[in-house]
C-alpha cells in the first residue's frame, strides 16, 4: 500500500487535532484513529469517526443516565445477555465511520449490505488512480467443483503466471485507453492540447473491475457485526475477508466487551435447526444416525457434521 503525499498530509493533520469533548471515547481506538491500515496490495481502511462505546450499549439497554453501572463485570454480563438473546437495538446506539480503499469488484459485493451510509469517490468528477488489484499467487485458484461461488485448487506454475499477466495486461491497457479518451493523464497532464477529451462519466466505463475505488462507509455497530459475521467467515471471498478481519480488530479496540460477546456467540457459535438439534441429542445418547435417517439434505447434513467436528461428513 502506498499513500499519496496529499493523503499522508491529511492523516497527519487529522492526528494532530486536539478536541475537547464530554462524550465517551475509546482510548485504544483513539490511538489508531485516522491511521491507514493496509489491505491487499493497494487498499486500506481507516477509522475516521465513531460514536459511543460499551457503556453506551449498557446505558441504552437500561435507558439510564451516565455510563451505566460502575462494575465492568456487570456491564459485561448484560452485553452478553443481549448478544445471547438477540436483543439487538442497544447495539444500534454506537456508530463508526470508515474510509475504505478497495477494488471495484469487492465494492460491488460489499454494497449488497444495504445498511450503511456510503459516499464513493466520483469518477464523474475526478480521474481514478492508476492502481489495480493483482492477487498474490497463493490466492489464485480454480473454480470450485462443489461450490458455484467458491474457489478450488490453487493455480501453480505457468497457469498462475499466465493469469497474472492477463490481469495486469488488461488493466494497464484499459487504463491507457481511459487516459486517451479523457485526453488527460491521472496526474493531470493533458495529452493533446488541441483535442477535447471524452466526458469522465463515459470514459470510466472502460476500466476493469480490479481498479481501486474509495468510499466513506458509516454504519451502526449492529449492522457492522452483521456484515462481519458474514464477511469474516472462512467461507467468504478472501479479498473481502481481508477487509473484514482488519475491521474486526478495530471493533476489538472500540468496544472490547461487545467484541468478546460477538466472537463467542456469533462468530464462534453455531446455529442449529430443530431437526439438527434432535440429531445431535440422539448422537449424544449413543444412537447411530445416518444421512438417510436424518431427514436432512446432503448439504444440511455436512454443515451439521462440520459445525460439531463430527466424522460423518459425506463427500
Amino acid at each position: 500500500m502506498k499513500l499519496t503525499e496529499d493523503q499522508i498530509k491529511e492523516i497527519k493533520e487529522q492526528q494532530t487535532q486536539q478536541n475537547i469533548t464530554k462524550r465517551v471515547t475509546a482510548p485504544e481506538l483513539e490511538r489508531i484513529l485516522y491511521d491507514a491500515i493496509p489491505i491487499l496490495d493497494h487498499g486500506f481502511i481507516r477509522v475516521v469517526d465513531y460514536m459511543g462505546d460499551d457503556t453506551s450499549i449498557v446505558q441504552s439497554a437500561r435507558v439510564s443516565y451516565g455510563k451505566g453501572t460502575k462494575k465492568v463485570s456487570t456491564d459485561s454480563g448484560l452485553i452478553k445477555y443481549l448478544m445471547r438473546h438477540w436483543h439487538s437495538t442497544p447495539f444500534e446506539m454506537c456508530e463508526i465511520k470508515y474510509h475504505v480503499k478497495l477494488p471495484i469488484f469487492i465494492a460491488r459485493q460489499w454494497i449488497r449490505h444495504r445498511t450503511a451510509n456510503v459516499n464513493e469517490y466520483s469518477a464523474r468528477y475526478s480521474i481514478l488512480d492508476k492502481e489495480f488489484y493483482l492477487p498474490e499467487p497463493k490466492n489464485l485458484a480454480a473454480q470450485s467443483q462443489s461450490n458455484r461461488q467458491g474457489r478450488g485448487d490453487i493455480l501453480e506454475g505457468e497457469k498462475a503466471k499466465k493469469v497474472l499477466a492477463l490481469l495486469k495486461g488488461d488493466a494497464e491497457q484499459t487504463y491507457d485507453n481511459y487516459e486517451t479518451m479523457l485526453n488527460e493523464r491521472y496526474d493531470g497532464t493533458i495529452i493533446d492540447k488541441n483535442s477535447v477529451g471524452l466526458a469522465r462519466e463515459l470514459a470510466r466505463m472502460n476500466l476493469t473491475l480490479n481498479t481501486y475505488t474509495q468510499w466513506y462507509w458509516k454504519t451502526d455497530l449492529l449492522n457492522l457485526m452483521n456484515f462481519l459475521r458474514l464477511r469474516a467467515d472462512h467461507h467468504a471471498q478472501y479479498e473481502i475477508r481481508a477487509y473484514a478481519d482488519a475491521m474486526l480488530e478495530t471493533v476489538k479496540k472500540w468496544v472490547p466487551i461487545t467484541y468478546e460477546a460477538f466472537m463467542d456467540y456469533r462468530v464462534g457459535g453455531v446455529e442449529v435447526s430443530a431437526r439438527g438439534k434432535e440429531i445431535i441429542k440422539k448422537m449424544m445418547k449413543g444412537e447411530n444416525i445416518n444421512l438417510d435417517q436424518s431427514g436432512l439434505s446432503k448439504r444440511e447434513w455436512n454443515e451439521l457434521m462440520e459445525a460439531f467436528e463430527l466424522k460423518d461428513k459425506i463427500i
